[in-house]
C-alpha cells in the first residue's frame, strides 16, 4: 500500500474520528472505516481485513463499557448470536471478486447512511423477540457481516429499535458484543484461506483503540448523537457512491 504523507495523515485522522463517534453510540465503526479507507483510495483487499481488525478492538472496549454501565442483556443477545458466529465465519471465508465486493460494500455504506439519517429514539415500550426469528435474523446478519468486513451492528441496532425489542442503550450494548463475536469469526474465516492481515492495519489500530475507549466511555453514560449521525451519514453516502459508481 502506497500513500503519500497527506493521505496517510488524513487516513489516521479519519479512523480516529470514526472510532470515537461510532463507539459513543455502541458501534465499532466498520462502515465508517470502510468509508474513510475508500475515500483515501485503498483497495478492497486491504479494506476488508483492516475493518475487521479495527472492529474487534473497538467493539471489545465498547462491549465492556456498556456492560459495566448495566445496559447489556444476555437474554436479548444469545438468540441473535447463536448462528451469526458460524455464518460470519462462512462469510469471511468466502472470496468475492473485487468488482462485486465494491458494490456490496457500497450498498452497505448507503444502508448505514440511511440508518443514521433516520435514527430513532427510544420506543415507548419493548417486548421480547421470538427466539426462532432472532436466530434466523442473526444468521443472515452474521453472514453479511463476514462477507463485507462489518460486524453487523448497523443492521441489528435499527432492527431492535424498529421492532421495539430494546431501548437505545440496550440495543447499543447488545450490538457491541454482537459486533465483537461476528468480527472475530469473520476475520478467522478470512485468514483461514491463507490471506494475511495487512501489517499497516495495526498502526491504524492504535488510533482506533484510543479513540474508541474515550467514545464508548462517554456514550455508555450520556452523549448527544443526532448531529454526529447526520455528519457520519453524509460521509457514508459519499464513500458508498464512490464504490458503486467509480471504477
Amino acid at each position: 500500500m502506497n500513500l503519500d504523507h497527506t493521505h496517510l495523515i488524513l487516513l489516521v485522522a479519519g479512523i480516529t474520528v470514526v472510532a470515537f463517534l461510532y463507539s459513543s453510540v455502541g458501534h465499532a465503526g466498520a462502515s465508517g472505516y470502510i468509508a474513510v479507507m475508500t475515500l483515501c483510495g485503498l483497495g478492497t483487499t486491504f479494506i476488508r481485513p483492516t475493518a475487521l481488525v479495527l472492529n474487534i478492538l473497538v467493539a471489545c472496549i465498547g462491549a465492556f463499557q456498556f456492560w459495566r454501565a448495566g445496559h447489556f442483556s444476555w437474554r436479548l443477545f444469545w438468540p441473535f448470536a447463536l448462528l451469526s458466529i458460524p455464518a460470519a465465519y462462512l462469510g469471511g471465508y468466502l472470496p468475492l471478486p473485487a468488482s462485486i465486493l465494491k458494490i456490496v460494500l457500497g450498498a452497505v455504506l448507503l444502508f448505514s447512511a440511511a440508518r443514521l439519517f433516520f435514527r430513532q429514539g427510544d420506543p415507548p415500550d419493548v417486548t421480547t423477540p421470538p427466539a426462532p426469528a432472532a436466530v434466523g435474523i442473526g444468521a443472515g446478519i452474521g453472514f453479511l457481516s463476514g462477507l463485507t468486513g462489518t460486524g453487523g451492528g448497523i443492521f441489528l441496532t435499527p432492527l431492535l429499535l424498529f421492532c421495539r425489542w430494546a431501548t437505545i442503550r440496550r440495543a447499543a450494548a447488545v450490538s457491541a458484543l454482537f459486533i465483537l463475536v461476528n468480527s472475530i469469526a469473520g476475520l478467522v474465516g478470512y485468514v483461514s484461506r491463507g490471506r494475511p492481515v495487512p501489517s499497516f492495519a495495526w498502526m491504524l489500530a492504535v488510533a482506533a483503540v484510543i479513540a474508541g475507549a474515550i467514545g464508548s466511555q462517554l456514550g455508555s453514560r450520556h452523549f448527544p448523537a443526532r448531529i454526529i449521525s447526520i455528519l457520519l451519514a453524509t460521509v457514508l453516502v459519499l464513500a458508498g457512491g464512490k464504490l458503486i459508481f467509480t471504477s
